[in-house]
């Protein structure tokens, strides 16, 4: 699991990482990291993996924190991923590193997003749109645009990116380029 906020322990990257799993080796840790899009700004940090986070993290920055996390949940090697809000806390930049990290560990993996901002869940297989506790609409991204142009799903990408436009302005911003590709078997179900 990937909560919208992490929970860190005061204790190093390293252990951080390997909570819930700490038979894990260097090498599943550095992959983890890696695959979290962790490695290169833990690497880059005096001490490390052996840095100590401080409480709940507070030495790191939020998108530090989430890859830390998504490196957590990728070490222990679930078939199954549940990300709430893992994105949603996060300005552009982190966002986009957290979810090229989140397109990787979940490529191959059952996963299921709650989220908001649904840049997070474009790609999903699966979104289930939840409405006053019922699901109101499912399909894929394409699928609900296509075929319920007014329903709850257009209209919440609709004042996302009027707002977002609104915000910063007519940008060439782009989903992440971590797509999996067509082979790669993947189960997402996003709940909005």
């Amino acid at each position: 699991m990937v909560p919208q906020e992490p929970c860190l322990f005061a204790a190093t990257i390293y252990e951080n990482i390997a909570y819930g799993h700490e038979s894990a080796t260097e090498a599943e840790i550095i992959e983890a990291a890696t695959l979290s899009n962790a490695h290169k700004f833990i690497s880059g940090l005096p001490d490390g993996y052996n840095t100590f986070v401080g409480e709940r993290g507070v030495q790191l920055s939020g998108g530090q924190k989430q890859r830390i996390a998504i490196a957590r949940a990728l070490v222990r090697k679930a078939e199954l991923m549940l990300l709430d809000e893992a994105t949603s806390a996060l300005d552009a930049e982190s966002e986009r590193l957290v979810q090229e990290a989140l397109d990787r560990a979940c490529s191959g993996k059952t996963t299921i997003v709650v989220a908001h901002r649904l840049s997070t869940i474009r790609n999903a297989h699966v979104i289930a749109v939840i409405d006053d506790g019922k699901v109101a609409e499912q399909g894929s991204h394409s699928h609900l645009l296509k075929n319920h142009p007014d329903g709850c799903y257009a209209r919440m990408i609709q004042l996302q990116r009027f707002t977002h436009n609104q915000v910063i302005g007519m940008t060439s911003g782009s989903s992440s380029s971590a797509r999996p590709k067509d082979d790669e078997e993947r189960e997402v179900l996003c709940i909005i």
